[in-house]
């Protein structure tokens, strides 16, 4: 005999398409005139913030980094959704998630230019820094969850993470810890279409990444990561999930990543421009100006001040870094609550001998 011993289906959520045309019926009642433009303000500002970390890269004052152009919705929609105490694990490309959580802009662009002082006081914000591992902050957030649940602490935990990272050991491990737990956390995949130069066919055979959820026993739902207002309702549905039934919730976030994977890659040497300009139709930014200008709550001299302001901000955190100094010693500090006797004895170490000159 054989008969049926599970069944699902991944259902996809579009609140605003590619035209600007909104579901009303899916608008969460909370989301007013207000915020709408006040996340439509962040998607711009990090946008900005991209753009000019970009040029400074170019001109040798800061690191390498990984541009955010084209996932501005996801970011916002996810991040803005968020309760200031719940947390934030951000990757490399996510820093519009901690410019919407208030980490100031001297201390994102003093991180891209290398230097430990900028996370010195990054846990006030309920975040941690952007981690580089791929794949490894699936796990530290499934242990703040846990953390969060064994407190009784009512908050949750969101962790972003791309296609490419849904192929490693430490995203499965974290699902089905946080699926055998019933942990308070929201893994949010922000599919992108490339991991690095390893295309999403490449990357999975899975119809979809929402339903790999699925197997760890995770509610997981795949929305348009190019529509804020779809994101930002998914995040709150898995919220109110959380504090309903305490289990967590994976969200597949469809967008693109309209530049490069870091500014050490050149994404022309494996993608179609082609490709890139289709989705330059799907601009998250142009489809919420649409709506605001549609429902007459934004203008062209509004737009231009928004230009301005941004324009100000960018350029003030970049002279801000220009008279950063190194303090090395400081990448002890952040390590753990207290310093253990011996990571104190290697900091000593250290210090005497100036390992850093």
């Amino acid at each position: 005999m054989i008969k049926e011993a599970y069944n699902t289906s991944i259902k996809n959520m579009q609140v605003m398409d590619e035209d600007s045309n909104v579901d009303i019926s899916l608008i969460p009642k909370d989301l007013d005139d207000k915020k709408l433009i006040e996340m439509y303000k962040f998607m711009n500002l990090g946008r900005a913030v991209s753009n000019k970390l970009l040029a400074l890269q170019r001109l040798g004052k800061v690191a390498t980094f990984a541009p955010l152009n084209g996932e501005e919705a996801v970011q916002v929609g996810s991040a803005y959704a968020m309760d200031k105490n719940d947390y934030i694990v951000p990757i490399y490309r996510t820093h519009l998630s901690l410019i919407v959580r208030g980490v100031p802009l001297k201390s994102l662009f003093t991180a891209v230019k290398g230097y430990e002082e900028a996370y010195s006081s990054i846990s006030d914000y309920h975040t941690t820094p952007e981690i580089i591992v791929v794949g490894s902050q699936f796990t530290h957030a499934a242990g703040i969850a846990y953390g969060l649940k064994y407190r009784k602490i009512g908050n949750a935990v969101i962790v972003y993470g791309g296609d490419g990272s849904t192929s490693e050991g430490d995203f499965y491990e974290a699902i089905n810890f946080a699926g055998v737990f019933n942990l308070p956390v929201i893994f949010m995949i922000e599919n992108n279409e490339w991991a690095i130069s390893v295309p999403r066919s490449r990357q999975s055979a899975a119809e979809t990444l929402a339903q790999k959820g699925v197997a760890a026993g995770i509610k997981s739902i795949q929305v348009d990561g190019n529509d804020v207002l779809a994101v930002y309702k998914a995040t709150k549905d898995a919220l109110e999930s959380i504090k309903q039934n305490g289990k967590p919730v994976l969200i597949e976030a469809l967008t693109y990543r309209m530049g490069m994977h870091t500014t050490s890659d050149d994404p022309t040497k494996y993608r179609p421009e082609e490709d890139v300009d289709a989705w330059q139709k799907k601009d998250p930014i142009k489809r919420l100006q649409r709506y605001l200008i549609s429902k007459k709550i934004w203008n062209d001299e509004m737009e231009q001040s928004m230009i301005e302001e941004n324009k100000e901000l960018v350029n003030q955190a970049a002279k801000d870094i220009e008279s950063v100094k190194s303090e090395p010693e400081k990448m002890f500090d952040n390590v753990y609550s207290f310093i253990p006797e011996t990571l104190q004895e290697e900091k000593d170490e250290a210090v005497k001998n100036n390992f850093w000159q």
